[in-house]
């Protein structure tokens, strides 16, 4: 019988276990062999538990003590657990988007466990389980003698001693500050007097309190099988692909001859010199071996099953787990955005190192938003429009769709592969880390400017102020349009701009209506719409929204912010856009539908906050309006291709040169919103030509195809608006 070293099989804090009755005669024969290992001090007290005590010439009863002033007790607290993140097919089905851990544990019941692990477990590692009081009196002798003797060192240690140490080391990794976890970790394992007579007595008060099965139980739950496995289930599932309650006999006592030092026995190397394929495991298969030859000794197992067990190769079938959001693949940067929103939302803990330590050890099971049927659209529009990388420019493309008047996020995706190894992303321009559709501060970058989609905070600003959509404002261009009232300015308050943008499409019209200006994205139309109001209005209405730049700095009030130079993120467009087809109540973003605990409880998530942007009838004409530049329209392209049709509202933007491009846009369900932006360096999309067409027109082929299926799974119902009809030149709308 062995134990591990200090850097063996057990290194983690057991969980719960359940009370049993007092086992009385355990506990006497351990409190029996600690009086006659003191009694017995020129043998056991003085040369095995404690040298340094033969050296100094300390007495036996000072041992005993020594070791009456010792904790009685050692506080089990939760194992340890890998943490998944899932997404939900429409039929209810979860699937595994990502794992997470520090250590890959799943804690399993004593009937999920196969009997012949049980059996290989005493067999190899404590034979008088059963019988001791927590200390193997017999086997400390043993191990003694033939240590003095100077025989190869042996270890005395029972089982519930190696899960105490365990338990203590769990402890020690659940420290943050590393010098702390140094101490602590040299405390629990350090080969002292002191602290084996620490962990003995703590063995006895563990058997004081719980029941051998209870105690058995969690020791193969937190038993360490190399690496980051931990656990019997985690351990059959990555050595042999199977479950605990499934492993073979052969299986069993393999895994079991790799908890005795891992280092030494474990069999995920093929090509270790030691113990690799070409030498048939030998070192794992010798340790198997007189486990299975102790599983006869003891009568476990039969002659005929142990010889057949023996004589079966060890074939490990290595099943690496999935760990991080990069196993996610296409969906990959929502999984990363969900991480986020686990380590900044106070729900999760006081702190960001608290919350995400919570995540990767508290076993929880993640159900998110994500719908599978728009997000394979997103990412098939993605594919087939715009490339990962483009020649001369850092080219990027990001779609988020948003379910109207609940904040879920349904889709999230873009044109790169996702990796958080800055060695992989230096291979090449399709790798980023960089999640384009969310604000800085959620791992995204410093947003985009929407160009002209931005005109709708102008839009209900003017609405609000009691305007109409066929009042018409001078919007001929000039070269200097003055000041603009802007009361965030204070008592001077008027913003000057030198400043005379032009129109799209060059139109020298000079007498737009706020209808024409929105149906043919006027810029003149719209910065005349905002002479004639505040431009601080207009920034309180775009907040109203939920817009805010994805850097965190206030949005910039400008008359040029009207056509929308502040950086967005696109998922935030997105939310605007579900909250002016919501009857203008907007609702934040949520990515995360339930959380349950390992112990199968419910903990709380993040709710999605709903406000009223603007009054139903400014929402209402609003709708009136965007529904006109989807059917005649910037939005046509858009509009034609979706299928099946239902009523939408939309909003192109360009930025200037054509360098980003946009379209955004909703029914009375879904909100989506597609953007093409350099990430780096700039090209003229109207003269750029990927493989499936113009850049500047990819977003009216992307926006179709996710529209197509949002159209199809949640359907849509008419705006409180009507049905809007095109107007005539003379037509007061």
């Amino acid at each position: 019988m062995s134990t591990t070293d200090a850097n063996g099989s057990e290194t983690e804090e057991g969980g719960p276990i359940k009370p049993a009755g007092h086992n009385f005669m355990g506990v006497v024969g351990g409190l029996l062999g600690l009086v006659a290992m003191s009694a017995a001090a020129g043998l056991l007290v003085a040369l095995g538990v404690t040298p340094s005590i033969a050296v100094t010439g300390m007495a036996a009863t000072n041992t005993i003590s020594i070791f009456e002033n010792l904790p009685d007790y050692v506080a089990i607290g939760p194992l340890a657990q890998r943490s998944n993140i899932y997404a939900t097919k429409t039929d209810g089905t979860p699937v595994l988007l990502a794992s997470f851990y520090d250590q890959n544990r799943e804690e399993v019941g004593w009937d999920a466990i196969s009997q012949y692990v049980k059996d290989a477990a005493i067999a190899g590692e404590d034979p008088r389980f059963y019988d001791h009081g927590g200390i193997d009196l017999q086997g400390t002798l043993r191990a003694i003698t033939m240590t003095a003797a100077g025989r190869d060192t042996q270890g005395g240690s029972s089982i519930t001693q190696q899960y105490v140490k365990n338990v203590l080391v769990q402890k020690c990794e659940e420290l943050s500050d590393e010098k702390a976890q140094t101490k602590c970790y040299d405390a629990a394992t350090v080969a002292t007097p002191d602290r084996k007579l620490r962990e003995m007595r703590l063995a006895i008060g563990v058997e004081k309190k719980y029941g051998k099965d209870d105690i058995l139980r969690q020791y193969l739950n937190i038993a360490g099988f190399g690496g980051r496995v931990y656990g019997i289930e985690a351990a059959a599932n990555y050595y042999y692909s199977t479950t605990a309650s499934a492993l073979t006999l052969p299986q069993a006592a393999s895994l079991m001859a790799i908890v005795n030092n891992p280092a030494k026995f474990e069999i995920d190397e093929p090509n270790s010199e030691t113990n690799g394929a070409a030498n048939g495991y030998k070192t794992n298969v010798d340790r198997r071996n007189y486990i299975l030859d102790q599983m006869l000794k003891y009568g476990k197992i039969t002659a005929a099953d142990h010889d057949a067990a023996v004589s079966a190769p060890v074939q490990p079938v290595i099943n690496e787990p999935s760990t991080g959001c990069q196993t996610a693949l296409a969906n990959a940067f929502f999984c990363d955005y969900v991480t986020w929103i686990l380590k900044t939302d106070p729900t999760f803990g006081a702190d960001a190192d608290t919350r995400i330590l919570n995540f990767k050890r508290g076993g929880y099971n993640v159900y998110t938003t994500l719908d599978l049927d728009l997000q394979a659209a997103a990412v098939n529009a993605l594919n087939a429009n715009v490339p990962k990388s483009y020649p001369g420019w850092d080219v990027g493309a990001m779609v988020s769709s948003v379910h109207v008047g609940t904040g879920r996020v349904l889709a999230m995706a873009q044109n790169k592969d996702y990796s958080q190894d800055p060695d992989v992303i230096a291979t090449g321009p399709n790798y980023s880390s960089v999640n384009y559709n969310t604000d800085y501060d959620e791992g995204g970058s410093s947003g985009f400017q929407p160009g002209s989609t931005y005109k709708v905070f102008t839009l209900a600003e003017w609405l609000k102020e009691g305007h109409s959509l066929g009042e018409r404002v001078d919007s001929a261009p000039r070269a200097n349009w003055g000041t603009f009232r802007d009361s965030c300015l204070g008592p001077q308050n008027y913003n000057r701009e030198g400043w005379n943008p032009k129109n799209d499409a060059n139109e020298s019209g000079g007498n737009y209506s706020a209808l024409e200006s929105t149906i043919h994205s006027i810029n003149t139309g719209y910065i005349g719409m905002a002479k004639q109001l505040d431009l601080c209005g207009i920034r309180k209405t775009a907040e109203a929204f939920g817009v805010h730049r994805a850097d965190g700095k206030p949005l910039v009030q400008s008359a040029s912010s009207v056509i929308g130079i502040n950086e967005i993120a696109p998922l935030t467009m997105a939310v605007a856009f579900a909250g002016i087809a919501n009857n203008g109540i907007t609702c934040t973003a949520i990515a995360i539908d339930r959380i349950v605990a390992a112990d199968g409880t419910e903990l709380p998530v993040p709710k999605s906050t709903c406000t009223q942007s603007v009054p139903p009838q400014v929402a209402a004409t609003m709708d009136y309006a965007l529904q006109l530049v989807m059917s005649s329209g910037t939005a046509t392209q858009s509009y034609q291709a979706t299928s099946p049709r239902v009523p939408m509202i939309g909003k192109t933007g360009t930025t200037d040169g054509a360098k980003d491009t946009w379209m955004s846009g909703a029914s009375s369900e879904v909100a989506t919103v597609v953007g093409v932006a350099a990430i780096s360096g700039s090209a003229n999309q109207r003269v750029s030509y990927f493989d499936s067409g113009q850049a500047a027109t990819a977003r009216h082929r992307i926006w179709p195809q996710i529209m197509s299926v949002a159209n199809a799974k949640y359907g849509g119902n008419q705006f409180p608006g009507g049905v809007p009809s095109a107007p005539t030149d003379d037509e007061d709308q």
